[in-house]
């Protein structure tokens, strides 16, 4: 009978620990908790110091020293005599004598064709006429035709408009308020809107004319072309991989895919279904059909005439005409100036559009007919080809007539292990009394028997649930 230990200390796998509390009232524990993730994955070492910093402080540095006024630029730079650039005089062009061979394999090679006219092989479009009469009354013209109703008199009576006779002697407000005033035109001091013309003669130099002074220029030089001169050689129009490809024969790749076979049957088909078998008819009465009243019109006629229409007053109106005086515009008979500064100084000059400039052609054109031979058709010289030797291995599977070998070193040299249960695994520990449970959430068990075998034991479960 030892002192009793917790659960933490029961725990042999590592994975068990007590419910620690967050707070406690009444402090009944027996020994501090020193059990913590920490303490057990950190091994305690011995007073060793931190070890010493040789990072300077960040403190400012005052300088007492008086400053200097020279620069490294100063000190470091180094004059140098400016030598002028020398300049490459341009040698005379002068022309290479002799004429220009302006001949080309094409039309050398070139040999016309005579091109016939391509013959149609569409057949000619039939039309095919009847001698009969087109009948083009239409199917409405023809089932639907006009009813003879006849018009019916209009009942309004005619009303025709009379002017009044008396004369409409309502005045509106604003004839009634506007008190009509002589007009007095205020005197205008804007000045008038004419064009000042200077007899001064216009100026026309400017800084640049004054200033600029003319250079004269030397004659640009111009590289010539160079001649082309055609190879004598023939060309060659084996590539590489003419020469150096030869193919092998091989047969072709049988298809693996079954053949479509298409399932029918020779039986003839049965035309009833499930749908005409099982249903049966309801003998369903017809609807009731509600007749129409006829329409009977109501006797007599009907008097158009209104309350409005009765009693209503026609009175002559004569139209109103304003008492506001007409305003008095300004109008001018003397003719538009339109004479500005830009159009006096600056004025059109006479130009013409200039020119494209074309080069002339110096290879003429050909006027006889397309030959259809290529250089390459007729330089090509077919070869024969001799397929090479491959020593590729066969691909062959070479099977052993011996047996199996089944055995690998897992299976010689494994050793089977017994697992061990812990004993915290259990809801209570086996061989353990539970004693009492402090405040930090500790739960404490004091051994009662023997230490915990796993012969008496309770058989070892497949799937172990972890309780914590």
């Amino acid at each position: 009978m030892g002192r009793p230990r917790c659960l933490c200390e029961i725990c042999t796998c590592g994975r068990h620990r007590c419910l620690h509390k967050p707070t406690r009232i009444y402090d009944n524990g027996q020994q501090p908790c020193l059990t913590t993730e920490y303490v057990e994955k950190y091994p305690k070492y011995s007073n060793i110091s931190p070890p010493w910093s040789f990072k300077p402080k960040q403190e400012y540095q005052v300088h007492h020293g008086k400053m200097e006024g020279i620069t490294t630029f100063k000190s470091d730079y180094l004059p140098y005599s400016i030598v002028k650039q020398h300049f490459q005089v341009q040698e005379e062009y002068k022309p290479k004598t002799g004429e220009i061979e302006l001949g080309t394999t094409y039309q050398k090679d070139y040999n016309a064709h005579k091109i016939e006219p391509v013959t149609l092989v569409r057949p000619l479009e039939r039309k095919r006429t009847t001698g009969g009469k087109l009948d083009t009354i239409p199917t409405y013209q023809d089932d639907y035709r006009p009813w003879e109703v006849q018009r019916r008199e209009a009942t309004k009576a005619v009303h025709i408009y009379h002017p009044p006779t008396e004369k409409f002697g309502n005045s509106t407000t604003f004839q009634d308020d506007f008190v009509p005033r002589e007009l007095n035109p205020r005197q205008s001091f804007k000045p008038p809107c004419i064009a000042k013309i200077s007899d001064v003669p216009f100026d026309a130099a400017t800084s640049h004319r004054i200033s600029y002074i003319a250079h004269q220029l030397e004659p640009k030089f111009i590289r010539p072309k160079e001649e082309y001169k055609p190879s004598n050689q023939p060309f060659v129009d084996l590539t590489t991989h003419r020469n150096d490809f030869k193919g092998l024969p091989g047969e072709l790749a049988k298809s693996c895919k079954p053949e479509i076979a298409k399932v029918g049957s020779n039986a003839r088909f049965n035309g009833v279904t499930e749908f005409q078998d099982r249903f049966q008819p309801w003998l369903v009465s017809l609807p009731e059909v509600r007749k129409t009243r006829e329409y009977v019109p109501p006797p007599g006629s009907i008097d158009f005439n209104s309350t409005s229409h009765l009693d209503y007053i026609k009175h002559e109106i004569s139209p109103a005409f304003p008492i506001r005086p007409v305003s008095n515009r300004r109008r001018t008979n003397a003719p538009f100036q339109g004479s500005t500064t830009t159009k006096e100084d600056f004025k059109a000059w006479g130009t013409c559009r200039q020119e494209i400039i074309k080069k002339q052609q110096e290879i003429p054109k050909p006027m006889g007919k397309f030959y259809d031979l290529t250089t390459f058709k007729s330089h090509y010289i077919p070869h024969q080809i001799t397929p090479t030797q491959s020593f590729k291995p066969v691909h062959a599977i070479a099977l052993n007539s011996g047996p199996f070998q089944n055995e690998t070193m897992y299976h010689t040299e494994y050793t089977p292990k017994k697992l061990e249960i812990c004993p915290a695994n259990y809801p209570s520990p086996p061989g353990y009394v539970y004693v009492n449970t402090d405040s930090h959430g500790h739960k404490f068990f004091r051994q009662c028997t023997p230490e915990f075998s796993e012969s008496e034991s309770n058989p070892i479960p497949k799937e172990i649930a972890v309780v914590s």
